[in-house]
């Protein structure tokens, strides 16, 4: 059985994941957290997990979230960057939903950003989460920066194009 923890329990990606976690017949949720709902049951704010979540949500501080083995942050970006190097040091594996270890170029990161990056020694060890291209990389990650959907539509696109030698790479442009 799989120990997971969400940070950011409450949002729209969150609670999606959350969904999704509570009926997987491998995984046993840990601790979800949300600093706004911090003691609330996690099915008195999301009826539809009746019977599915006895969880309450916990403060990040002191959700047991290294007890895990993976840890999901679905966080907006700057918080998973803050808090991955003691997860990954407690034996977690992290799953970031976010940008924060998207782009391997720091400076570049920080630029589109807007603020400096708390864990630039993490970056180069993330593995970009997009298994239709980085299937078994992924698999032994203790880090997995998690594409989003405009960048996850877009490679997919372009892919069977780019694999065939079809396109010349230094002219593709995505307009979404």
């Amino acid at each position: 059985m799989i120990k997971a923890g969400i940070v950011g329990g409450t949002g729209y990606t969150g609670v999606e994941l959350l969904r999704i976690l509570a009926r997987h017949p491998d995984v046993e949720l840990k601790a979800i957290t949300s600093r706004g709902e911090a003691g609330t049951a996690v099915a008195e704010m999301f009826p539809s997990l009746r019977g599915a979540v006895s969880l309450k949500f916990s403060d990040p501080k002191d959700a047991p979230l290294g007890d895990c083995d993976v840890v999901f942050f679905a966080t907006p970006n700057g918080i998973a960057m803050q808090q991955a190097g003691a997860l990954l040091a407690a034996g977690a594996r992290v799953i970031d939903l976010a940008a924060d270890f998207r782009i391997k170029d720091i400076a570049l990161w920080e630029k589109w950003y807007g603020m400096s990056h708390a864990s630039p020694e993490l970056v180069a060890e993330a593995v970009y989460g997009l298994p239709e291209v980085n299937r078994e990389a992924i698999r032994e990650a203790r880090l997995v920066a998690n594409p989003g959907c405009y960048p996850t539509a877009t490679q997919l696109g372009f892919l069977p194009l780019v694999e065939a030698g079809c396109v010349d790479l230094g002219h593709l442009i995505a307009d979404a």
